[in-house]
């Protein structure tokens, strides 16, 4: 997760962003499923122009977040974007608008819906990763060996066997950073 862009003008507002950003990390950090960057490491680039790519490569993480946070009177918008990080594409995109009358409320209720947002589509877009990595390559080492892979024709434990080993492949796929 980068940190969040001040869009608003107001310097003060830096604190605002800094600490969504701070707790999204923290509330993303709880997830087992989910590999977050430290905040130390993601915060060397605010401020920067950033390639996305390039930010890949140096953290080694396979989503980003980015946001920004504008304020205008006691108003205060955020947008937030999951994006691929190996292609560039978003996995997903949100605005989140409220009243600066109890900043850390407010901060509360941006973080519960972004990390209720995050967490399964970033879970989602691992199990696609898992399934293309681990079963592709399994069904054609199945093939070659001119074993079936159709399960009709295998007794029950066989197939809960079966079962189990593609659920173990896909969970520890997904959490692989």
């Amino acid at each position: 997760m980068l940190p969040f862009t001040n869009k608003s003008g107001d310097p003060e507002q830096e604190y605002f962003a800094d600490g969504m950003a701070e707790d999204i990390i923290t509330a993303l950090s709880n997830s087992e499923q989910l590999f977050v960057i430290a905040r130390n490491s993601s915060f060397v680039y605010k401020g920067c122009a950033v390639d996305i790519m390039q930010v890949r490569r140096e953290l080694g993480v396979r989503y980003i977040l980015v946001g920004s946070v504008r304020k205008a009177a006691d108003r205060v918008r955020f947008t937030g974007k999951l994006i691929n990080a190996a292609c560039g594409s978003h996995l997903w995109a949100d605005s989140f608008d409220g009243r600066l009358e109890n900043v850390f409320d407010l901060q509360d209720q941006i973080t519960a819906s972004v990390v209720g947002a995050i967490e399964p589509t970033a879970r989602k877009a691992g199990i696609e990763r898992a399934k293309s990595k681990h079963l592709k390559p399994l069904r054609s080492r199945l093939r070659r060996s001119s074993v079936t892979t159709s399960e009709a024709g295998l007794t029950s434990p066989v197939r809960s066997k079966m079962a189990a080993i593609r659920l173990h492949i896909l969970s520890k796929a997904a959490r692989e950073p």
